[in-house]
């Protein structure tokens, strides 16, 4: 049976989601330019819409989509009715072999990895670069990337207008840069290779938590990019991106609500994944050459290995984010050392750390506030805790972890008046 309309409105949508990327990729390559490219973009999964319920899904989705998108493009191209020099020379060239040559599947495979590349070539700013990859690449809008990055959305789509406009007007090749010239662009594309990741891994759309297809996306390029430049910094954030994409099938809960790293069921991890990545830890370490991405999976190696969450060595972890802090220093990798030095030394010790973060750096981060009332609740201070659990609702942009935060505060709130309740008690008895 034929699927209903709805059916294949969720179909395509669910390709754009996954595909749109890809497919910008491969047409501006083959297009010669962002501006083209985005329309032919559109044109194609119009074109979808039109063709698929009819004639069927293709056998290779996003294949068709690039040279539907192309031949559409070629076709507005010739009704135009004055078509100056460089658009006659550009509609030869997408109507010759040469472009035909260009849709083998090999170059497809490589287009995402030229188009990182171009968004992250070092005549744009940093945060334009992250702007363009997610947008671009992932196919996020300015909205979205405004709240991921806590600035304005006009903001964001002038960063990204910038940014074209530069990739125009400098020439800039799509293309990955020689090997020669790879060491000096690879920090700005592992940046943004792994915010991709993180987009997948904890997103900010408001409805879920996860948005595999990115994470998948992310992990895809860390191969390519492993391939081309085994660097122990490409080995070890692939590393990082597999120990943790390993537990995303235990992260939700049947609800869909977060489920804690304490939590989760161990027995469905993705234990294939882990050994990957212990496998490419493993030549990190033995280089003796890793920085910030190799420790970061050596930490995700440690909560990932262990059978049962009571064997995990916090000392070992500790250890590994005081070598951290010192390649990559931050709040947050603060916050982290934090919360080890509290499971290794007792919630005491990591409450004062965490209050000095909040104090001086943290007072508007969720996650900060959340260790801190889950601190005071091992404390038994459930009032304290309750206050914190609080403040996190207010800060937690994420449905589902909000979800998991209510159910805390209702928990320590219950624990609140059950202890009320006994002080209550005892003052009668004597």
């Amino acid at each position: 049976m034929e699927p209903a309309a709805g059916d294949w409105q969720r179909r395509i949508e669910t390709v754009y989601r996954q595909d749109r990327g890809r497919v910008l990729a491969s047409l501006i390559r083959l297009l010669g330019g962002f501006e083209l490219a985005e329309e032919a973009l559109h044109e194609a999964f119009a074109a979808a819409v039109e063709q698929w319920p009819a004639r069927g899904m293709p056998e290779s989705p996003w294949r068709w989509l690039v040279s539907a998108g192309r031949f559409r493009t070629i076709d507005r191209l010739r009704r135009r009715a004055r078509l100056d020099g460089v658009r006659d020379e550009l509609l030869r060239w997408l109507e010759s072999e040469s472009a035909e040559a260009g849709m083998e599947q090999g170059e497809l495979a490589d287009d995402t990895l030229r188009l990182v590349f171009v968004c992250c070539h070092p005549a744009l700013a940093p945060d334009a670069q992250v702007a363009m990859t997610l947008r671009e690449v992932c196919g996020l809008t300015t909205e979205e990337i405004a709240v991921a990055f806590l600035t304005a959305a006009p903001t964001v789509a002038q960063r990204i207008v910038r940014a074209k406009t530069r990739i125009r007007d400098a020439g800039i090749a799509y293309e990955v840069p020689g090997r020669e010239q790879l060491p000096d662009r690879l920090e700005a594309v592992l940046r943004v290779v792994y915010l991709v990741f993180n987009e997948g891994y904890a997103a900010h759309r408001g409805g879920s938590v996860l948005r595999p297809e990115l994470s998948a996306e992310a992990i895809r390029l860390g191969r390519l990019l492993a391939e081309l430049l085994p660097d122990p910094e490409v080995l070890g954030l692939l590393a990082l991106m597999l120990f943790q994409d390993s537990r995303r099938a235990t992260r939700l809960d049947a609800n869909g609500d977060a489920v804690l790293l304490p939590e989760q069921d161990r027995s469905r991890w993705d234990r294939a994944q882990i050994a990957e990545a212990e496998r490419l830890l493993r030549r990190v370490v033995e280089g003796r050459e890793y920085g910030a991405y190799g420790i970061e999976a050596a930490i995700a190696a440690e909560h990932a290995l262990p059978r049962i969450a009571a064997e995990t060595n916090w000392p070992r972890i500790v250890s590994l984010y005081d070598l951290l802090l010192v390649a990559d220093p931050s709040p947050v990798v603060e916050l982290n050392r934090a919360a080890a030095i509290a499971m290794r030394d007792g919630p005491a010790k990591g409450l004062g750390l965490i209050d000095a973060l909040i104090g001086d750096r943290l007072a508007g981060y969720a996650v900060a506030h959340e260790a801190r009332a889950e601190l005071l609740r091992r404390l038994g201070r459930f009032d304290e805790a309750a206050a914190g659990y609080r403040q996190a609702l207010v800060l937690a942009p994420e449905a589902p972890v909000r979800r998991l935060l209510q159910r805390r505060l209702a928990q320590v709130t219950s624990a609140q008046g059950a202890a009320s309740s006994a002080a209550m008690s005892s003052m009668s008895d004597s």
